[in-house]
């Protein structure tokens, strides 16, 4: 498997944990709907949270959640749209993004950014 895909993973599953600690009940992994995938569909507080994570090495490019543009945010927003329509949720939803950077030592930083991003254009 590719480097950047275990780096992903691992940051996905450094999310899920953080999330599971902090009281989140997850819904879906992983979820695809066309050319979107919604990393992490958690619930608290009977709010759906539609979870972007972004995993990096360093910020050369960027800071990892610099990396959900417009585009990104469009495609999140049309995949939890069909999510929100399949199981029939009358509640709120928020867009959250999770960013993890990780030093050269493996050490790491999560920043859970909580309504991080409202679509628009959907």
């Amino acid at each position: 498997m590719a480097q950047h895909l275990d780096l992903g993973r691992a940051g996905e599953a450094l999310a899920k944990t953080h999330l599971e600690n902090s009281g989140y009940e997850i819904l879906d992994e992983n979820w695809t709907y066309g050319k979107a995938e919604i990393d992490l569909i958690a619930y608290k507080g009977r709010v759906i949270i539609f979870i972007e994570v972004k995993t990096r090495t360093g910020t050369g490019f960027g800071m990892p959640e610099d990396f959900v543009d417009a585009r990104k945010q469009k495609l999140l927003a049309n995949a939890a749209d069909e999510y929100i329509y399949l199981m029939n949720h009358q509640g709120d939803v928020r867009f959250d993004i999770i960013a993890i950077l990780f030093d050269k030592e493996k050490n790491y930083t999560l920043n859970h950014i909580e309504d991080a991003f409202w679509p628009t254009g959907t």
